[in-house]
This record gives C-alpha cells, sequence and structure tokens, in this order.
C-alpha cells in the first residue's frame, strides 16, 4: 500500500513533470501553480484521504510543500 507521501507526490508529479519535487520544496514559488491546481489538489486530497478541508484549514502554509501536506493530512486524519 502506497503511503501519504507517495500518494500526493504521485498526484503532483502531473503538473511537475520535469522537476523532481523536494519534501520542503516550496510549490508556490515553482510558478505551475494557479487555482485550478490549488481546487484539484484539494479535491484529490480529500477524495484520497477521506477528509474534509475547511474553510480555515485554506492557509497556504498547509500546502506550500510536500512534508507541508503530508502534516496536514496526518493532522486532519487525527480529527475524524
Amino acid at each position: 500500500m502506497e503511503n501519504v507521501e507517495m500518494k500526493i507526490r504521485k498526484f503532483l508529479s502531473r503538473f511537475f513533470r520535469k522537476h523532481e519535487l523536494q519534501g520542503n520544496e516550496d510549490i508556490f514559488s515553482l510558478g505551475f501553480v494557479n487555482s485550478l491546481f490549488a481546487m484539484q489538489l484539494v479535491m484529490f486530497l480529500e477524495k484520497e484521504f477521506g477528509i474534509t478541508v475547511d474553510t480555515k484549514d485554506l492557509d497556504l502554509e498547509n500546502f506550500r510543500t510536500l512534508n507541508a501536506i503530508v502534516s496536514f493530512i496526518d493532522k486532519k486524519k487525527v480529527e475524524v
């Protein structure tokens, strides 16, 4: 079974095809991110991990890096 990081990395690789994304790399500063990507990311996380991303969760810091997204998912799974 794939772990959380691998699932997220696989999803992100569709958007960062020619770039090997590092865990602490700011995905927003890479210039590939737009509002459509942000919505797709939130929808993917909700569906894939069975969580709800609330308005209060829409803090850029929760989604800035691969590591931040993994931490966010871990935190949300504890809340469920």
